[in-house]
């Protein structure tokens, strides 16, 4: 079966996302115990994560569970949102943005409300590919099987004439599982030779 389109992930792939520890720093600026913030913020989190809340509704709850002042509610939002986005992979970018020249490209994403707007600002995803399937906007996140199907459906492909590329192992086996041709990210030199690779016998199959 011909490749017809290649998707990647974003956190960990195409953005370098290591951890910062900033929830940390303000559990210990605001004098709370270790791991609070996250269990106090759990159901915004999960909210947020597909899309079943609004980033507004996100950021009241955040600064009043917290209490946070207004200075301290803007410098805690620019710390998470400095470790969701991290830094830019240029070489897995770069490389990324390239194969649109030869096949439909998307980004499955397991993401955040706002996120599309931060990282378009940032790192012009939308202009690279197809398409960007975020877990906010369509209400499933990774391993779901539904988030694969939305992704396959909307480029009118079927899975198997798909490649996907992720750095988080369950995502690869449900999606191997699904037909898809998948790529566990390691490193950009292993996962770049191993689409190719990929891609190659797909190539050598339909001739």
């Amino acid at each position: 079966m011909a490749i017809k389109a290649v998707v990647f992930d974003i956190g960990g792939v195409l953005e370098y996302t290591p951890r910062t520890g900033w929830m940390a720093k303000w559990e210990k600026r605001l004098g709370l115990p270790e791991g609070e913030i996250s269990r106090v913020l759990l159901d915004s989190w999960r909210g947020g994560s597909i899309g079943t809340i609004s980033l507004e509704t996100v950021e009241t709850d955040i600064r009043e569970t917290l209490k946070l002042s207004p200075a301290d509610f803007v410098s805690f939002m620019a710390d998470l949102w400095e470790e969701y986005v991290g830094s830019l992979n240029v070489e897995m970018t770069e490389y990324f943005a390239g194969l649109h020249d030869r096949y439909q490209t998307a980004i499955i994403s397991n993401s955040f409300v706002g996120a599309r707007e931060r990282e378009e600002e940032l790192y012009h995803f939308g202009e690279m590919c197809d398409l960007i399937v975020y877990s906010h906007e369509v209400g499933t996140s990774k391993p779901d099987p539904r988030i694969f199907e939305i992704c396959w459906t909307q480029l009118g492909i079927q899975p198997d004439e798909m490649v996907f590329v992720d750095d988080v192992e369950g995502h690869i086996q449900t999606a191997r599982s699904l037909g898809i041709k998948g790529v566990i990210f390691k490193d950009n030199t292993q996962a770049i030779a191993e689409v190719e690779q990929l891609l190659k016998e797909a190539t050598v199959e339909r001739i």
